[in-house]
């Protein structure tokens, strides 16, 4: 063991324990009334022998407690050391903690079809899940289950507690699979898009197979619609009697919309999927990140409270709201499966509003197509320097402010697009796409 580096020689020089053991004891003894003035480490002739002599002075009790707790220090030096190392185990970043939960037993395979190696979660059930299964799952929308990738998203700490204090794979399936019928067949890894979509808006959706209130056992429930289903799971007897008279206070109220009202049967039909919207086979993901809005639309009084929605097919997610700002930074990504028949991408701006409907500040859509072809070629290709590999040119025929360039670069195909939303009387919006393939 090292001695401490603050304690040097007159040259400068460390000296090691089994010198200062064996150094000159006239020497120590005659540099003990310095050591004690000035306060520096003393010498382990003293630190050997310091219980063996006193005087009535009570110098060396002093000199005692000095040596007692420099000799404390430099034994406690390697404890000290690995309490640190532990205390950097306890607090690791949420990625490190996300792949040590992920590590679990329970968690190592789909908690829907028993797939091993599962990169997605849903964070509203705390399920690890493969990406077949996820992309039903998004099929569902944000509103009954969000989903995140493992390694391309990136994961709060607030995330990942809520993930473990769900439980996990085994958790969840002990709740929302506790009655499956004999003659049912929760369906497996080579399982079709059909079956995967039946047992997970069941297992989800309708709850037809979950434990009532987690604690008590209720008997199996048949089907049942999925509106009923979700109030019954979710709404107490007086939201009921609530939704119930729901319908006629809308038929009053809708006669009072103001002109800058969105188009709720287009939100609303994107937000419901139907009974097929699942059963759709997916040929990869595609990363939007919106990056800013510039001098949008202005729908209340001066400013606006803008938010985005992003419709791909039947899946819907939406970005935060960003209050107060005509020029909002929102520089967040969400996640979209690609299904087979690729539809364009919807892009709608809205301004949130408490007490009355969401306000519409805009459209527009986006053709993915070149973009997932030039995923697919690079797939198939052997390049690895950043290229151009094609573009989206601006035309009377699109919303484009310039030209969306598609480019290979870090391994990755992107495509940078600036947007002019229509039906609405100004704003541009910056979005950033990348084709992600379905091995990650």
């Amino acid at each position: 063991m090292e001695m401490p580096i603050s304690h040097k020689n007159s040259e400068g020089l460390v000296p090691c324990l089994h010198d200062l053991l064996h150094s000159d004891k006239q020497s120590c003894s005659s540099s003990k009334e310095e050591q004690n003035l000035s306060g520096s480490p003393p010498c382990p002739d003293d630190l050997l022998h310091s219980n063996k002599q006193s005087d009535s002075s009570g110098r060396d009790r002093h000199k005692s407690s000095g040596s007692a707790s420099w000799l404390d220090n430099l034994l406690n030096s390697d404890e000290q050391s690995c309490s640190s190392k532990k205390d950097q185990r306890k607090h690791s970043g949420p990625q490190q903690r996300l792949e040590q939960l992920l590590s679990q037993s329970g968690n190592k395979i789909c908690a829907d079809c028993g797939s091993p190696d599962p990169k997605w979660v849903s964070i509203s059930f705390g399920v690890f899940i493969c990406i077949k299964c996820s992309g039903v799952h998004r099929s569902l929308g944000v509103h009954l289950t969000k989903v995140l990738s493992i390694k391309l998203d990136e994961w709060t700490d607030e995330q990942v507690n809520t993930l473990i204090d769900l439980g996990g794979n085994t958790a969840a399936n002990k709740k929302y699979e506790a009655f499956i019928p004999d003659d049912y067949q929760k369906p497996k890894s080579d399982a079709s898009i059909e079956e995967r979509s039946d047992f997970i808006r069941r297992k989800y959706e309708q709850k037809q197979f979950s434990n009532c209130d987690g604690q008590m056992s209720c008997p199996f429930p048949g089907p049942r619609s999925t509106l009923s289903s979700s109030c019954s799971s979710h709404c107490s007897p007086q939201d009921k009697k609530q939704y119930e008279k729901q319908a006629t206070r809308h038929r009053i109220g809708n006669a009072f919309r103001n002109s800058w009202g969105r188009k709720d049967t287009e939100y609303k039909n994107n937000k419901k999927s139907n009974s097929l919207a699942a059963m759709v086979e997916f040929v990869g993901l595609i990363k939007v990140n919106v990056v800013k809005g510039t001098n949008l639309a202005v729908r209340d009084v001066l400013t606006s409270d803008p938010y985005v929605v992003l419709t791909l097919g039947q899946q819907s997610v939406r970005t935060r709201v960003i209050k107060n700002n005509l020029n909002p930074i929102w520089n967040e990504s969400l996640m979209l499966s690609i299904p087979e028949q690729i539809p364009p991408l919807k892009v709608l701006v809205y301004d949130k509003d408490k007490f009355t409907t969401d306000d519409f500040m805009g459209e527009a859509e986006i053709d993915i197509q070149p973009l997932v072809s030039a995923a697919k070629a690079y797939e198939n290709s052997t390049i690895t320097e950043s290229m151009q590999l094609g573009k989206w040119i601006a035309g009377q025929d699109n919303t484009l402010v310039k030209d969306g360039i598609i480019s290979l670069a870090d391994g990755k195909v992107k495509q940078e697009i600036s947007l002019k939303l229509k039906n609405v009387e100004r704003g541009v919006l910056e979005i950033e796409l990348e084709c992600v393939p379905l091995t990650q």
